[in-house]
């Protein structure tokens, strides 16, 4: 048995950030049924690189193990059918700029006078209080202002992203933490309550002491590239064959072993690297002497006889090397589902990974409206000729 199963989910809201949250909610065996507009659905289906044939390759993974159902959510029956759904819905997910669930008079106060212990995660830029609460907040504004922006990339040179939404998918998770944690307290308690998962506080709470260090003691942390200053060394270093492998050696003990397989034991006797400090202010002679021995070795030597040495390294690995590499093999960390248009397809596994009740990647992502006719159906007893006249009605 699944952790999640037997919770019913109804996901609202489109793009990145909510639609995770829905994506591991139902990864864990939560029943996610995720409300889309009839004509285009969410705009996921569209994002994104294509195959040969021009399917979109990034709606099978955030949208697995879900059902379509669609909805105009702009007209009143609809909204009635979501009130009607919501009897019978542990946890809502919605990502809507703040406001527009109340203008549908879906808002959290709305929906808990008819279910009490329901869940509502409601992701957004902002958050749902507080002055800049209306604003659009997009990942890549949210990431800056978070505070992650400004740690990407050179010293001398202009802020960098990393090339995901990864404000989006902090958001998700925070999303997905915050309804565990109300699961937990309904669980003790039969009360429901909001989850208010910004995307700015989600880049906040994962920035380490950085504010603290500006408070109590006045430092600004600053871009450094690829390495941490006073991290040393840990880079990524030049290899003979024209790769680049990572080496995280800033331990005295792991130091002393890398020196050793470099046959330069001395170097961890020498008072400029001999312990944690020192190597911090020689920052860039040791880097310097670790990259010209690497150099020397090709990449694969490298793996192998670092691992052999027990000092932390690896390659910088591409999608191509994540499916040949035999330990994401063993661990099954990459899984091929089939797909109805796309047959089988590669996609990272659940995650993280439950001894007794695993998640599991059931199905790709499901067509436009797909199980419309099933969730009214079985959610709500409607019969074949209610539900046609809906669909006459451009209302599912």
């Amino acid at each position: 048995m699944r952790p999640l199963e037997g919770i019913r989910v109804l996901e609202m809201g489109q793009l990145i950030a909510g639609p995770f949250c829905g994506q591991l909610l139902a990864d864990f065996g939560a029943e996610v049924v995720k409300i889309e507009p009839p004509r285009g659905g969410d705009s996921m289906r569209q994002w994104g690189r294509t195959d040969a044939e021009g399917n979109p390759l990034w709606w099978p993974v955030i949208a697995r193990n879900k059902k379509s159902l669609t909805l105009d959510l702009r007209k009143p029956a609809a909204q009635a059918i979501v009130r009607e759904l919501v009897a019978g819905t542990d946890i809502i997910v919605e990502n809507f700029r703040v406001g527009r669930m109340e203008e549908w008079g879906l808002g959290y106060e709305d929906l808990r006078a008819i279910n009490p212990r329901l869940i509502m995660v409601r992701v957004t830029g902002f958050g749902q209080t507080g002055p800049y609460a209306e604003r659009a907040g997009f990942a890549a504004v949210c990431e800056a202002m978070g505070g992650l922006r400004y740690l990407g990339g050179y010293p001398d040179r202009p802020p960098v992203r990393v090339g995901l939404s990864i404000g989006d998918t902090l958001a998700g998770q925070s999303g997905f933490q915050g309804a565990l944690l109300a699961l937990q307290h309904r669980h003790s308690t039969g009360e429901g309550q909001m989850v208010d998962a910004s995307i700015y506080e989600a880049v906040l709470s994962v920035m380490e002491s950085v504010v603290t260090e500006y408070d109590r003691g006045g430092h600004v942390r600053e871009r450094s590239g690829s390495f941490l200053p006073g991290i040393a060394p840990s880079n990524a270093y030049p290899t003979a064959d024209g790769d680049m492998i990572i080496i995280g050696a800033n331990q005295d003990s792991l130091f002393r072993r890398l020196a050793a397989l470099m046959e330069q034991p001395e170097l961890a006797d020498d008072e400029r690297f001999a312990n944690h400090q020192a190597r911090g202010r020689n920052q860039a002679e040791i880097d310097r002497i670790v990259g010209e021995w690497t150099a020397t070795r090709t990449a694969a030597w490298l793996v192998e006889a670092l691992a052999a040495a027990g000092v932390p390294a690896g390659l910088t690995y591409r999608a191509r090397d994540m499916l040949n590499d035999p330990h994401f093999q063993a661990r099954e960390s990459i899984v091929r589902v089939e797909d109805a248009r796309l047959g089988p397809t590669a996609m990272q596994n659940v995650f993280p990974r439950l001894s007794a009740s695993p998640g599991e990647v059931r199905h790709t992502g499901p067509l436009l409206g797909e199980h419309t006719d099933a969730v009214l159906r079985e959610w709500l007893d409607y019969d074949d000729g209610r539900i046609a006249r809906l669909r006459d009605e451009g209302i599912i």
